[in-house]
């Protein structure tokens, strides 16, 4: 025999809503949690990373054109007859004057963007 009788307790009004209320409060704070990823945490992380590949991107050009420089310079004075070295620096020189001019005069001054917009 079972030692404990069965007992039929009446059904208790609400007792559903309250069964559900740990799901809906994990709910609650998984909706709360996305909306701070999104608002927040998102556009950190993106320029967290705009920042990080832009150091890298700039560190690595300063170096190429560093290595660029020198190699041009060095080859120069080895196949410019005489072995002028002021020669290949003029010319190396030269180059990068050229190309800063360039980049000087495709600028757009603030003053003109703001009148064009």
């Amino acid at each position: 025999m079972d030692p404990t009788p069965e007992r039929s307790l009446p059904p208790i009004p609400g007792l559903s809503a309250l069964e559900d209320l740990p799901t809906k409060g994990a709910d609650a704070v998984d909706a709360v949690v996305d909306f701070v990823k999104v608002k927040a945490v998102r556009p950190i992380m993106l320029a967290t990373r705009a920042i990080v590949f832009g150091a890298i991107v700039l560190t690595a050009t300063v170096i190429v054109l560093t290595l660029v420089a020198v190699t041009s310079v060095r080859i120069l004075t080895v196949y410019l007859p005489g072995n002028r070295v002021w020669v290949s620096d003029l010319i190396v020189g030269a180059v990068f004057v050229l190309l800063g001019t360039i980049a000087w005069m495709q600028r757009v001054s603030r003053g003109a963007a703001g009148a064009n917009a």
